[in-house]
């Protein structure tokens, strides 16, 4: 039987962006164990209403934690989590749990001109919890929010082969100038925006094309490693973080990391390789049906 401490970290995100927070949370926890799904079957989240978010979300953290016995859950998707994130800290107290969300607040301490740029999808932009954000800090810098419709999912598919993948390579471009070109003048003379959040995990992927449009005065702000930080907090805290290495995880006969996909393998496969080194075969196939039957244990399908 595993140990508490053994068991892995769950996280999960609508598709494939959420890899950045796996990223660092690998740098942060190198000791941990994890299990990443993609609900690419169900994406894009920041185009669906809150309903079918918190559905899908709630299907997943019952899944992880029937299947793979997970110590914590990571919801590595802003949308899931200003849909859900609270209905599900109810259902598992006993779960660490971490959420996103727009890094707002320490954009707020970074910003010399008082200048914000804040992108993300329309999902999370228009929540309430993100309303209740603004609010919060009001009148604490002049901030400029843009949804970006459709640029997550052309970034998922920038990790294709061939044609698809220059095309998508080519939206993403043409939609990060589109929605930068909308909020204003950036840099750092007075009245221009010097901070910009990135409120959506895909988009850090898209830093490059970012950096070109924004300038190099300009400071992006994303939410990997403060959720890192956080998570090595909620398990030190608990008494969970792990013991032992990777290494001596791997000698015991344990998978490190485990990515699963609702959908299509490819884009993970391709998104794992690229962003984070890791092989195909790490990664496999899973059904998680809306209604969870916890006494019956999904398990993935070998690729």
């Amino acid at each position: 039987m595993t140990s508490a401490t053994q068991r892995p970290i769950g996280v999960f995100d609508s598709g494939i962006g959420g890899l950045s927070v796996l990223r660092a949370l690998r740098a942060e926890l190198p000791n941990e164990r994890f299990v990443y799904l993609a609900d690419s079957g169900h994406a894009p989240y920041g185009e669906r209403g809150d309903a079918y978010v918190a559905a899908r979300t709630h299907a997943i953290a019952g899944y992880l934690q029937a299947a793979h016995d997970i110590k914590a859950l990571v919801v590595a998707c802003n949308t899931a989590t200003a849909a859900a994130i609270h209905e599900v800290r109810s259902r598992y107290p006993a779960l660490p749990l971490v959420g996103l969300e727009p890094a707002i607040k320490p954009s707020v301490a970074l910003t010399r001109t008082g200048h914000i740029g804040v992108i993300g999808t329309r999902g999370t932009l228009g929540s309430s919890k993100f309303g209740r954000l603004m609010t919060s800090l009001q009148g604490q810098a002049h901030f400029v929010v843009q949804p970006c419709d459709g640029l997550a999912y052309a970034i998922e598919r920038t990790t294709d082969h061939g044609p698809a993948a220059v095309q998508a390579a080519t939206e993403t471009e043409a939609l990060c100038a589109r929605y930068i070109g909308a909020m204003g003048a950036f840099g750092a003379q007075a009245g221009q925006i010097d901070t910009l959040v990135l409120g959506c995990t895909h988009y850090i992927f898209a830093e490059h094309v970012l950096r070109s449009l924004v300038g190099p005065h300009v400071q992006l702000v994303e939410t990997g490693v403060p959720v890192a930080v956080q998570t090595r907090r909620l398990l030190d805290s608990a008494g969970l973080l792990a013991e032992v290495g990777r290494e001596d995880a791997a000698a015991a006969g344990e998978t490190a990391i485990r990515l699963l996909s609702t959908g299509d393998l490819g884009p993970l496969r391709a998104a794992a390789h690229r962003w984070l080194n890791l092989p195909a075969s790490d990664c496999a196939a899973v059904a998680v049906p809306s209604a969870i039957d916890l006494s019956a244990q999904n398990t993935a399908v070998a690729p």
